[in-house]
């Protein structure tokens, strides 16, 4: 089948060459609409209860994470000339296509009570811009008496300031996001200038739009510098430009085509997507490498390049393809998720791996058939004398030292246990951005002096409508109110309750003794008030109140900022006191207390990666080892195949342990990859031995010697390109980005050892001499690499060609 498949690219290879060009060229059309989301948490299904009822919860009481924060700790910002620049910053920011509301200093209103139609009325603190320094004192006066902005606008201990920018969902949600963002940096940086005072940025739109601005630049980066990287390291092999330019040029219209399926199939590129271009160019230089350097092996036999490319073909087509397959089975399982993230990243690597490999396996072929043949100079890397003297030094440690190699392996294996052992799971919520970025040194600003800006979220429900009026409940929720900020990681929080307190403050004329929960005096009298208060705009009380409380009057919203602590802390921090005072505050009551937020939800997606982990592999095994039975029938093989990838990733966590690299979703995904990409090695050199072990009159030890000396330098070559390629992912500023690099790379150089050692030592262990026959309905039993040349079919379909060939002289 494979020879007939060769004649026809041969045959074709002009048609087949305008047709990858012309849909190339549509594809590179449908790919200049890609777009980047702005969403990196997709990691919870949505079908998870606490996502369904975060989406409830939105529902209710709005967006948790669509807030800007902008921070200063300056002096200077009291002072007159820098407070008008603030406040012109403030008015500027409000006109901001996409910006529904800013809160900070220039813009705080006071609740005050209305005698005359008894009610509360809002009106801003700072109703006309102060024009002298007194009279700014004087209005700040009046700010540190109104008790509900300490903590939330003033940092009472340093005098800290923050502006709140809260923008529209359907703008954040939406490709004009970039836009919004940068007019609003844009006149934040304008501000720096003129006021000389420092501004620092937090808050999840700001992380996001940075971390969408790098994806977006690391992409263009590492796809041009792996790239280059690949040029070189083909032509320190080939030594030739024609075994540069050709590959590149495949590995162009790959990436091209796996951004056009991104956007085919309603996608956009995110954290995991945005890798894959880069992945496609490690993966699809190996296929070319191998389909070039046995086309120079052949060709050095025969002196024919149609004849040397139809044999390639016919030889490797088969095993190749396999070796692809096993490569997309590791992004496959992911589809088998319901996490939106991952069915992505998996489903369009899978594609365009098989992509990647048809669009080889044509144009390689198709352009060197037409280029002149190979000169001896760049034939010269077959006979290389260092891949030579390797290949020979694990021949004799196989045959001659395999207790050496077994005790090896059972040492390595107990130190990769110390290792795993001290693997923790734990991510954060920038943790992929390097630590001395400034969206971590902002983070921290804000940690020392607001208690953090991640949004926690509590929903305190009291099973019957109105039964946020009774003053039982409101005592419950303030005490439970106090326990929150009595919490270090914690900010000040705001609920219903604290703002009944501005109530009672402005009730009793804005005296700051009097913010406090309504007793039984005065609650009625409050809550007429409120009930009367029926102002409109987005700062009208009774505006503000629906953000805390349901329409029924029945939930409550507790809402709260927690520093970027990790999830394990996190975990601590919620099941050791804030669960045991839920608990404890709430006991004897029909009140229950639900957590949610972006920040559970974050937590959450890091405990699904994780915990998909183990499928993931079990899938992944399942599905190798069915590519291992059809492909030689023998149940045997499945455990040849198996149990080096097994030791390869069991040394690499090992690694992952040593290097203090953190189990997070990034890092959990690595290993599912690696099983794909080195199982190619395992399936390979099988497929190689049952061809020698087929040959009458084959030793287990000779087949062994033929396997290495053909097999193992393409595998050794192949392991060192990938590794190469991964290893560039180690200079990413992200640091699951980072880690993938660091992993993968540690994988690709423990699994020559699995493969090119454990495995061949297995193999002569256990097979004590005579053929290794494999059953006709294996497909590897079509896998014809060691035919004879002098075969006669190859020749008679040759004469069949209606192309020019060149006579070369057989070297």
């Amino acid at each position: 089948m494979w020879g007939h498949i060769a004649l026809s690219i041969i045959k074709y290879r002009r048609i087949l060459l305008i047709l990858i060009a012309v849909s190339t060229l549509g594809m590179a059309w449908v790919a200049k609409d890609v777009q980047m989301t702005y969403d990196f948490a997709q990691v919870v299904s949505p079908k998870d209860p606490d996502m369904v009822y975060f989406q409830q919860f939105k529902k209710t009481f709005g967006e948790d994470g669509n807030i800007l924060v902008l921070g200063m700790q300056d002096s200077a910002v009291y002072k007159l000339p820098q407070f008008r620049l603030y406040d012109q910053l403030a008015n500027e920011l409000v006109k901001v296509p996409g910006v529904s509301g800013v809160l900070g200093l220039p813009k705080l209103i006071q609740i005050q009570k209305d005698t005359v139609n008894n009610s509360f009325v809002t009106a801003p603190v700072f109703a006309r811009p102060p024009t002298s320094q007194a009279q700014l004192d004087s209005l700040m006066r009046v700010v540190n008496s109104i008790e509900f902005y300490k903590g939330q606008v003033i940092a009472p201990r340093t005098g800290a300031t923050l502006l709140a920018v809260t923008l529209d969902p359907k703008w954040l949600n939406s490709d004009r996001r970039k836009e919004v963002m940068n007019n609003i940096l844009d006149l934040s940086a304008k501000f720096e200038k003129d006021s000389k005072i420092k501004l620092h940025y937090a808050g999840l739109p700001y992380v996001r739009s940075t971390m969408t601005s790098k994806v977006s630049s690391e992409m263009k980066f590492f796809a041009g510098l792996m790239v280059v990287v690949m040029a070189v390291i083909l032509y320190i092999f080939f030594r030739t430009w024609s075994a540069v330019v050709v590959p590149l040029l495949v590995v162009v219209i790959v990436m091209i085509w796996c951004i056009a399926t991104i956007v085919l199939l309603g996608f956009k590129i995110n954290l995991l997507t945005g890798l894959i271009p880069s992945i496609l160019v490690v993966i699809s230089v190996p296929n070319c490498t191998y389909l070039l350097s046995r086309y120079h092996y052949d060709y050095r036999k025969s002196g024919n390049q149609i004849l040397a490319m139809t044999r390639v073909i016919r030889k490797i087509g088969l095993i190749t393809l396999v070796n692809n397959t096993t490569t997309a089975i590791g992004f496959f399982v992911f589809t088998f998720t319901d996490i939106a993230i991952l069915y992505q990243f998996g489903l369009v690597a899978t594609i365009n791996i098989f992509i990647a490999f048809v669009i080889s396996f044509i144009m390689i072929p198709a352009v060197f058939t037409y280029l002149p043949g190979p000169t001896e100079k760049q034939l010269e890397h077959l006979d290389s004398k260092p891949l030579v003297g390797i290949i020979h030094f694990l021949d004799f440690i196989v045959l001659r030292r395999r207790r050496t190699i077994y005790i090896t392996a059972a040492v390595l294996v107990g130190l990769a246990s110390i290792g795993i052992s001290r693997i923790e799971a734990v991510s954060f919520m920038v943790d992929d951005l390097p630590k001395q970025s400034s969206v971590n040194e902002d983070l921290s600003f804000f940690e020392a002096r607001f208690g953090g800006v991640m949004p926690l979220e509590f929903v305190v429900d009291t099973k019957q409508p109105k039964g946020l009026l009774k003053l039982l409940n409101l005592q419950k929720i303030d005490q439970f109110d106090k326990f929150l900020q009595a919490q270090p990681e914690l900010s000040t929080p705001l609920s219903m309750v604290t703002f009944l307190k501005a109530a009672k403050q402005a009730f009793y004329n804005g005296n700051p003794d009097f913010y406090k929960l309504p007793d039984k005096d005065d609650k009625n009298f409050i809550l007429s008030y409120l009930a009367n208060s029926q102002g409109k705009g987005a700062n009208s009380t009774s505006k503000l109140l629906k953000t805390f409380v349901d329409s029924t009057q029945q939930r409550a919203r507790i809402s709260v900022k927690i520093a970027d602590i990790g999830s394990h802390k996190l975990d601590t921090l919620v099941s050791k006191r804030i669960d045991p005072a839920i608990k404890r505050i709430f006991a004897g009551t029909d009140m229950v207390v639900r957590r949610t937020g972006t920040t559970v939800i974050f937590t959450k997606g890091n405990e699904y990666v994780i915990g998909t982990l183990g499928e993931s592999l079990m899938w992944a095994f399942g599905l190798v080892a069915l590519v291992v039975l059809l492909l030689f029938h023998s149940v045997r093989t499945i455990f040849y195949a198996l149990v080096p990838n097994i030791l390869t990733l069991t040394l690499t966590a090992g690694v992952m342990g040593y290097f203090g690299i953190a189990l997070k979703p990034a890092t959990a995904l690595i290993y599912v990859i690696a099983l794909g990409i080195d199982g190619d090695n395992s399936i390979h050199l099988l497929a190689k031995f049952r061809q020698e072990m087929a040959v009458a009159g084959k030793s287990v030890s000779e087949a062994i010697t033929n396997t290495l000396s053909e097999a193992g330098s393409s595998m050794f070559y192949t392991s060192i390109v990938l590794f190469i390629g991964f290893s560039i992912y180690g200079f990413s500023e992200f640091g699951g980005t980072k880690a993938l690099g660091v992993l993968m790379g540690a994988s690709l150089l423990i699994t020559n050892f699995s493969n090119l050692v454990f495995l061949p030592a297995l193999l002569v262990t256990f097979e004590r001499g005579g053929s290794w026959h494999t059953p006709k309905a294996a497909l590897v039993h079509h896998y014809d690499e060691n035919y004879h040349e002098e075969d006669d079919d190859i020749d008679l379909n040759l004469q069949r060609l209606s192309v020019e060939r060149t006579p070369v002289k057989t070297t």
